[in-house]
């Protein structure tokens, strides 16, 4: 009681404004988390529209969060949005991203904008906002995309880690993300076996040795101060359906806020009402939205 986490969802392709409400009500219901969950909302409808770019409403929520959730995906906010995020990045607060979050922000129209060194792909600092806070930015995908799914497999050495308590089976459709070499003091916790075909019991594709997809790092901020983060590059709104992925991603929301002493023997993760998310992909998210829509009762 008392902890406030702060969603920033918008993703075209993986359907996190379905995944992430539902981790919400998980977090709220089942573990007394007051949850905020900002979208990317169009401008005009005041609908939730992945597409849109450059507004996630609502962002000033950050000011009294004790962790922050992300899931982006080469947004472009306005510098008054984006102030709030820098602010609570510098802040030493922890960070969980998930999926395309390493890539999250991409200037392509507002050059002058104090912000554009956190793009994805920027050469000075390098690897923007993905590389420097979370570990990694976008390099490719290592897995075939929606050909070959992802076998979670604790890392050697983590079998006592916190964030894997209770964790027993992990697999998603995801597919794995190629990486170059993960920055800072980053720890390899989850490593994606890389599987043959999209069914949890295919065999592993042997020509691919397995990569992490979840690790823990820290992050030192422009004012000095050191954040807990938490990264996997896991997040098919179809990854949800795993119990094993969404009790890490509740185990590691707690570890980030160093309350890994409070985390169950088996975190509670069942559903909160019904969970049907649409299929991935660009412009096939549900239409007309708005964020009470997923208001709990």
């Amino acid at each position: 009681k008392g902890k406030h986490i702060v969603f920033l969802i918008g993703d075209e392709e993986y359907r996190s404004e379905d995944s992430m409400p539902q981790l919400a009500k998980i977090l709220a219901v089942h573990h007394g988390f007051k949850c905020t969950v900002l979208f990317a909302i169009n401008k005009e409808t005041g609908e939730i529209d992945p597409q849109t770019l450059d507004n996630i409403p609502g962002l000033e929520a950050l000011e009294t969060a004790d962790l922050m959730i992300m899931f982006l995906r080469f947004r472009e906010l306005p510098d008054d949005q984006m102030k709030y995020i820098i602010d609570y990045t510098n802040s030493g607060k922890p960070i969980v991203g998930l999926r395309t979050s390493t890539h999250a922000f991409f200037y392509r129209k507002n050059a002058d904008s104090p912000y554009v060194k956190y793009s994805w792909q920027d050469k000075e600092f390098n690897g923007g906002y993905g590389r420097q806070v979370f570990g990694e930015t976008w390099i490719n995908h290592y897995g075939r995309h929606q050909q070959e799914s992802t076998r979670g497999l604790i890392a050697e050495g983590m079998e006592n880690h916190p964030i894997v308590k209770g964790v027993d089976d992990i697999w998603g459709e995801s597919d794995v993300y190629e990486l170059t070499t993960l920055t800072g003091d980053s720890k390899p916790l989850i490593m994606g076996q890389v599987l043959s075909g999209m069914d949890p019991k295919d065999k592993p594709n042997p020509d691919k040795k397995p990569v992490p997809v979840a690790w823990t790092k820290t992050y030192t901020g422009e004012k000095g101060k050191t954040a807990r983060v938490f990264t996997t590059t896991m997040g098919h709104s179809f990854d949800l359906f795993s119990e094993g992925f969404r009790r890490l991603l509740v185990n590691a929301c707690y570890w980030a806020m160093g309350m890994e002493d409070k985390i169950p023997a088996k975190s509670k993760v069942d559903f909160i009402g019904p969970y049907e998310p649409n299929k991935i992909g660009t412009g096939k998210h549900k239409k007309g939205l708005k964020p009470s829509d997923h208001k709990l009762p």
